[in-house]
């Protein structure tokens, strides 16, 4: 939840990320998945395989290359995409059953997501960086060999084996000490129950390396299903193990000692339950990978492994990478604090939102991002790449401005919706018990924080894509450092003078902070290198949208009022009825945006709905 560059995401998805948003690799959220590689001719010095005969054979003279889909990009990107939707759908699922299970504004919540977090974050600590930046994209080159890249698989996958086992039995062994430095004024009889939680959920370290892995060469051999679709079976087993705790041991309830009351049995269904998710959407990898036929079998040794040949961008990369991790964690302890700070209220604090909190509320407000922002950017990269390769700097500042503004019709959009909806939207995930009401207020409460950062996160976003297409890593590592350090002394400088209970708040108002400076900082770096890309007119859209929006939500605050959602009335009665609420008042929102967008004739719209426009008629009459 870090706005430096970390690839990780809450993890509700149920698998890591590759490098995140400021990668130039990078195509889809954070919760972000490999793409396709890019559509190539066929290659005829490739490998072929033995040609069908008759006139089929006559009008073929190659084979696709090993990296290429049989069956189309359009299909393989459909069949990707199917299995990231599904995927978050469930994760959004699994998120709001285990409020219901152990609370979401609680010590249990907290301990869990603590010790459910750290793992995917070690391992890019530990290796991922070098395995995403470095050594998979090696594989599509070692794909074309005679081999179909054996030799080079054999060798990555026993590195891979051989450094995530040492790191994980390594990291396993230290979970005491580990808890210990993650968080902060953690009692002792908590950093025990943290530590019993982490031995049961680091051994995920491994798996997430070999899933990371593996998904890769399957990428590179043209099977890219089954990297997407592998999650899936992760949250189903995920939301299987919260429904048996559930029934075994009842739902959360208000009150009580629950450092007294928890049992090692619930320690062990709850954590070994989620780490055996990550184990199966590992282990379901195999299949394909053996289908491949590579004859695959340890191989030590380095040599040939690609990493003489990491280039400049790869280095800044990695460096941006590490930064950004090292900084989640760092903001992630000073959350932590409110957790020790709860448990010294004599009501339970159940208003005061902790690290699972400020993880579901950035899950919410980053998936507008994820959706609309990293889909449009991906289109608008390669052409940008082009541009910048062949010094058409005119037709790069036209891309950069145009995408800034199509940017500007659903950010604006979802940071109104958010804004109108953040407390039915903190109800859903803020549990079943007494306190689900104050749990989810400051689960929205968060959420209106992180809302007003939403434009600014999407803006710099992009900017920043503009140095990767220059093949430039080096300014967006400059930058992330910049935020990283600002950000890390203002609030652990804050946290000196400011009470544990009120730190996530603080924390989250410097993320949406940094985003502003992020952007002014790169909007200052573009300029100065490629010349003005015409921001009047960026602020232009910005303001024609954000007045719609604005209309939007107007209608839409008036709706929820009458659902009861600012008096604790119907739109927050149970979760069903918060999803109902936000489902109605979303409906009329967008259908107000997109009257008001049609009556103030905004280009950006059209622009925006051209691509589904062609894949969906129908929604060309409704862009005008």
């Amino acid at each position: 939840m870090s706005p430096t560059p970390s690839p990780y995401r809450p993890r509700h998805a149920g698998r890591p990320h590759s490098p995140g948003e400021s990668s130039p690799t990078s195509s889809a959220d954070r919760r972000t998945a490999p793409t396709p590689p890019e559509q190539r001719s066929p290659d005829p010095q490739a490998p072929a395989e033995s040609q069908p005969a008759g006139p089929q054979a006559a009008q073929s003279t190659s084979e696709l290359p090993a990296h290429m889909p049989k069956q189309g990009m359009a299909a393989a990107s459909a069949i990707m995409a199917a299995g990231t939707m599904v995927s978050r759908v469930l994760g959004f699922v699994r998120t709001a059953l285990l409020a219901v299970a152990i609370g979401s504004t609680t010590l249990m919540a907290d301990v869990f997501e603590k010790a459910n977090s750290i793992p995917n974050i070690i391992y890019l600590l530990l290796a991922g960086g070098m395995f995403n930046v470095v050594l998979v994209p090696q594989l599509i080159k070692a794909a074309k060999q005679p081999d179909r890249g054996a030799d080079y698989t054999s060798r990555l996958l026993t590195l891979t084996v051989t450094v995530l086992a040492a790191g994980t039995v390594l990291v396993t062994a230290a979970a005491y000490p580990i808890i210990a430095a993650l968080t902060r004024d953690w009692t002792p009889e908590m950093l025990t129950l943290g530590a019993s939680f982490a031995l049961w959920t680091l051994p995920q370290i491994f798996f997430y390396g070999l899933y990371a892995v593996v998904g890769q060469i399957l990428n590179a051999n043209a099977k890219f299903g089954w990297y997407m679709w592998a999650p899936v079976l992760n949250n189903v087993i995920a939301i299987t193990v919260i429904l048996a705790y559930i029934f075994a041991f009842g739902a959360h309830q208000a009150g009580g000692d629950p450092l007294a009351e928890w049992s090692p049995v619930q320690t062990v269904w709850l954590a070994g339950g989620h780490t055996l998710g990550i184990i199966a959407q590992a282990a379901l990898l195999l299949w394909p990978l053996k289908a491949l036929g590579l004859r695959l079998r340890p191989r030590f040794g380095l040599r040939g492994m690609g990493l003489r040949r990491t280039g400049q961008v790869a280095a800044w990369t990695l460096v941006t990478m590490l930064i950004g991790n090292v900084a989640n964690l760092l903001y992630l302890r000073l959350i932590s604090g409110a957790t020790a700070a709860r448990e010294q209220m004599d009501d339970g604090g159940a208003g005061v939102p902790g690290e699972y909190a400020a993880n579901v509320a950035e899950l919410i407000a980053i998936l507008p991002h994820s959706v609309f922002v990293l889909s449009i950017a991906t289109v608008l990269f390669n052409q940008l790449s082009h541009s910048m390769h062949e010094g058409q700097t005119h037709r790069a500042r036209e891309l950069i401005n145009e995408g800034l503004r199509i940017f500007a019709i659903p950010v604006m959009f979802c940071m109104v919706a958010v804004l109108v909806l953040s407390g039915p939207l903190g109800r859903i995930f803020g549990g079943a018990g007494e306190d689900a009401h104050a749990a989810g207020a400051a689960i929205g409460q968060l959420l209106v924080i992180l809302a007003l950062g939403m434009p600014f996160r999407s803006a710099a976003f992009y900017l920043l894509r503009a140095f990767y297409a220059a093949e430039d890593a080096k300014t967006p590592m400059g930058v992330f450092t910049t935020a990283a350090v600002v950000g890390l002394s203002t609030a652990y400088g804050a946290a000196l003078v400011i009470d544990n209970q009120h730190v996530p708040y603080l924390v989250v108002g410097i993320f949406s902070a940094l985003h502003l400076l992020q952007y002014v900082i790169c909007h200052v770096l573009v300029v100065r290198r490629w010349g003005s890309f015409d921001v009047v007119s960026v602020l232009a859209a910005y303001t024609r949208s954000g007045f719609a929006a604005a209309a939007a939500g107007a209608v839409g605050a008036g709706v929820l009022w009458l659902l009861g959602g600012y008096s604790y009335g119907f739109a927050w009665s149970s979760i069903l009825t918060a999803v109902l609420s936000c489902a109605v008042v979303g409906a009329v929102m967008a259908a107000v945006f997109v009257v008001v967008l049609r009556l103030l004739n905004v280009p950006e719209f059209s622009q925006f709905m051209a691509p589904l426009a062609r894949r969906i008629p129908a929604l060309g009459r409704l862009a005008g």
